[in-house]
């Protein structure tokens, strides 16, 4: 079960220049949240199971998840169906919760095996995004994605990333040509590389002039992920941190963006 929430935050999202979320959310206000779960290698039910509670305490419209959470960071883990059944505890907790979360899973499409997001909400899952630059050993085990995707969500516009993708800056200069109000992603990285991930926070959140929300894989996990950074966070455009979590497993971070 998640341990920890922060209290909602509101920023406003007209403030250091930003543009877009007023006019694309006709002054709506948009609940994000990350939550890093703890993870059981290769065992999607155990953690859609934990997912589903993070989704039911999160009460929030968006929570973003880790890259590949629902099967842990185990590049030779069984590709996850959209349409498989073990996913139906998440697809009522979204319903329940009125919320789309978005989870990372390995998926086997026609044109091959990928890093991805699950769009999930009350009516299914749904493939969001695929993960464009690849790290480390996973082209041995997935193909690259086509770029920069958008999700429109209550007139927000909600860019996708995974992981290495924050770094790139073709990735983010894509993104931010997709007019974006949020830029969301799931990672992985190790504790001592969390100087980074804060640093490609603030240069995405300032180049796209956009909120961004990461949510960071919190305890062991494969590919010698030992010790993971957790650390999720909520960044305002002007790329000052607004909400952040701990390293440990189990916490959720949330803001109200307006």
């Amino acid at each position: 079960m998640p341990a920890a929430i922060t209290e909602p935050i509101e920023r406003s999202a007209t403030s250091a220049g930003h543009r877009s979320a007023t006019m694309n959310a006709v002054g709506r206000s948009l609940t994000v949240a990350a939550a890093q779960p703890a993870c059981q290698a290769r065992d999607p039910a155990s953690n859609v199971a934990t997912h589903a509670a993070a989704v039911r305490a999160a009460r929030a419209r968006v929570v973003v998840f880790p890259e590949l959470s629902l099967t842990g960071y185990e590049l030779d883990a069984d590709a996850v169906d959209c349409d498989d059944p073990v996913l139906t505890p998440l697809v009522a907790a979204c319903g329940d919760a009125g919320t789309l979360a978005l989870a990372g899973a390995p998926v086997e499409e026609p044109e091959g095996r990928f890093i991805a997001v699950l769009a999930v909400d009350g009516a299914g899952a749904r493939v969001a995004y695929h993960k464009t630059w690849l790290g480390g050993r996973e082209p041995e085990h997935f193909v690259a994605g086509s770029g920069p995707a958008v999700l429109e969500i209550d007139g927000w516009r909600v860019g996708l990333g995974i992981c290495k993708d924050t770094g790139a800056a073709r990735h983010t200069a894509g993104t931010a040509a997709l007019d974006v109000d949020v830029y969301v992603a799931g990672l992985v990285h190790h504790a001592d590389e969390l100087p980074e991930q804060e640093a490609r926070a603030t240069v995405i959140a300032r180049a796209c002039d956009a909120f961004v929300v990461f949510a960071g894989f919190a305890g062991p996990t494969g590919e010698g992920f030992d010790r993971t950074a957790g650390a999720s966070a909520i960044w305002a455009p002007s790329g000052l941190s607004i909400s952040r979590a701990g390293p440990a497993p189990g916490a959720i971070v949330r803001a109200v963006l307006s």
